[in-house]
């Protein structure tokens, strides 16, 4: 048995080193336009991932994720930019972080008593509070054309497009490029701390708040306190999440963090599997992706306008939306489980047909009596 799980472990660290290999070429392959689809993603994902534990984990509806997006974007804008305190961007990355939390935290006693619909209710009316907020509050986020993103910058290295020079293998490192492996960091910070979260003593809480919040407290666990938590530690991933948005679009502005970036992430959680970090992940890919997809290859695709079109033709985002909705319908109904779910039926059908011997018996071997048989006493003949 030993060895089994010793073998099994080997195999997980070597798939997860060969994820992590493919995961650093693209910035030597691809170019700007797929660097951007992939910045975004991994921050969609890191925010997805929050919300997940949030609502997929503890059981509560949240359509405020926006809001918390925007506090970690424009709180590291105002903290290492001008106006603001100016502050080292390294430094500034955390704060941003804490500010979300903090954010949530001052939320999180109306998430510890309500529940349900009702709160979602409540946290929607953070983000058109928020919303408000962005646009009168000029001196801090620059009102209705928002503010420019100060670069990060570590050590004496930039990520932008040059500040220092940079070429690695041939291949000259611009902004994209740098900011690849700063997300690659980010999220696979995030995508360990989550599982440690999901598999720790505070995760199962969760999931049996989850299943019955009767059962749980009869076991112990304090429900207000742990959804104030989770809700905390969803706010702080979102902030995560905004920071890189805000480097990735190098300027913020209030209209991005509006409802419809709550649904969207809704949609993320719904598509990819409710409960899973992979599924979390794999839904923000499908989600954020769909629509720059569709927008560059408008003109190739039926019944799709490029954008500027005529009036009346769909474009490519509203499309999008069109087809990640019917993907939540269909998911809904034929798989609650979401991606995640269907790519876990789809492996442990393989593991099945492989573990199943397909050879025939050999006829020229008999075969052993049933133990019935063989225990059975001859009959006395008198």
């Amino acid at each position: 048995m030993s060895d089994r799980i010793t073998a099994l472990l080997t195999r997980r660290r070597a798939t997860l080193l060969t994820v992590a290999v493919l995961l650093c070429l693209p910035p030597f392959y691809l170019d700007a336009f797929w660097l951007r689809i992939g910045l975004f993603s991994m921050a969609a994902a890191i925010g997805a991932v929050g919300l997940a534990l949030l609502s997929g984990t503890a059981g509560q509806l949240s359509l405020g994720h926006a809001f918390f997006l925007a506090v970690g974007a424009y709180g590291y804008t105002w903290l290492a930019g001008d106006p603001g305190p100016g502050l080292p961007t390294v430094v500034a990355v955390p704060l941003a972080v804490l500010m979300a939390g903090l954010a949530g935290g001052l939320f999180s006693p109306v998430a510890g008593r309500v529940k349900g619909i009702y709160l979602g209710i409540a946290t929607l009316a953070l983000v058109f509070l928020g919303h408000h907020v962005l646009l009168t509050a000029e001196s801090v986020t620059g009102g209705f054309n928002g503010r420019s993103v100060p670069p990060l910058s570590l050590g004496g290295f930039t990520f932008t497009a040059s500040d220092p020079e940079l070429t690695v293998l041939g291949v000259p490192f611009g902004a994209e490029e740098r900011l690849w492996f700063l997300g690659l960091a980010l999220f696979a910070l995030t995508w360990f701390t989550a599982r440690g979260l999901l598999r720790s003593r505070p995760g199962r809480a969760l999931a049996a708040l989850r299943d019955s919040e009767t059962a749980a407290a009869v076991m112990g666990v304090d429900v207000a306190r742990h959804r104030s938590a989770a809700f905390v530690v969803s706010s702080m991933y979102a902030g995560l999440a905004g920071v890189l948005l805000a480097l990735a679009f190098r300027r913020v502005v209030p209209d991005y963090f509006g409802l419809v970036l709550s649904v969207d992430y809704l949609a993320m959680i719904v598509v990819g599997g409710l409960g899973s970090v992979a599924g979390a992940t794999a839904g923000a890919v499908f989600v954020t992706a769909l629509p720059l997809l569709m927008t560059r290859y408008a003109d190739q695709l039926p019944l799709v306008a490029a954008p500027g079109s005529a009036e009346g033709a769909v474009g490519p985002t509203e499309a999008a939306r069109y087809l990640y909705g019917a993907a939540i319908v269909l998911v809904l109904l034929y798989a609650p489980d979401g991606l995640h779910g269907l790519a876990r039926r789809a492996r442990d059908r393989l593991r099945r047909r492989r573990t199943t011997p397909t050879s025939a018996p050999d006829p020229a071997v008999p075969s052993p009596p049933p133990p019935a048989a063989a225990a059975r006493p001859k009959e006395h003949t008198p």
